[in-house]
């Protein structure tokens, strides 16, 4: 498909939503650089639609200038009116691996007592992989949301810290399947790091649970 910046331009600065969100996904056939400048206004979108739209691609099109991608997502992090847009940005900044927002990203969960917020920051944490984000995937553990907790659980996993495996041990009675399925592949990755004989008792009992993929799961680990 043959776009041209100008066609892009057009669509974007059009009065109607919807063909700005047009615009919006057509940046992809643009050059980084261009598509990144093009964007940058639309994050400030009077439509919610087309804002979150807009800071959902800085995951790609940010790379073109990281360091100015990251102050645009600090701005609606802190300061947007719809949380699944700020969401968007906490997800924006973990693809872009951008591991200096992690103060952040700490400020918003502890501020907000939005799930969605709060689950997107615990997934960036994450994918992020700060180590300084332990306490905070802890206190995501301990919150009593099954979400989020299976959330932290999985983030927990990918920071590799053996320091988790006490708090995640407790997991292998929860009744969700999906938590002791996030855990088995949590203590899977951590089994290297934290060689022992209670992560592999976990692991054998998860091996009999009567989830097949767990117990598949928990197979491959022993």
């Amino acid at each position: 498909m043959s776009t041209t910046r100008e066609e892009v331009q057009r669509l974007l600065q059009s009065q109607d939503y919807g063909e700005r969100i047009r615009g919006l996904n057509q940046l992809r056939y643009l050059d980084t650089t261009v598509a990144y400048e093009l964007l940058k206004p639309l994050v400030k979108d009077t439509n919610e639609r087309v804002r979150y739209a807009a800071v959902s691609q800085l995951a790609m099109v940010g790379k073109a200038n990281p360091t100015d991608c990251l102050e645009l997502l600090r701005e609606v992090l802190y300061h947007d009116p719809e949380t699944d847009v700020r969401a968007a940005a906490a997800d924006s900044l973990a693809g872009l691996g951008l591991k200096e927002a992690f103060s952040d990203l700490k400020q918003v969960y502890q501020q907000t007592q939005d799930w969605l917020l709060q689950f997107s920051i615990i997934a960036a944490l994450g994918e992020l992989g700060v180590a300084e984000g332990f306490e905070l995937l802890i206190d995501a553990l301990n919150s009593g949301n099954p979400l989020l907790q299976t959330t932290a659980i999985s983030a927990l996993g990918e920071l590799g810290d053996k320091r988790a495996v006490p708090f995640l041990l407790p997991f292998v009675e929860n009744s969700d399947w999906q938590i002791r399925y996030r855990l088995t592949q949590a203590l899977g990755r951590l089994k290297g790091e934290a060689e022992g004989m209670e992560v592999r008792a976990a692991l054998e009992k998860l091996a009999q649970d009567e989830v097949d993929i767990i117990a598949t799961e928990a197979k491959n680990y022993l």
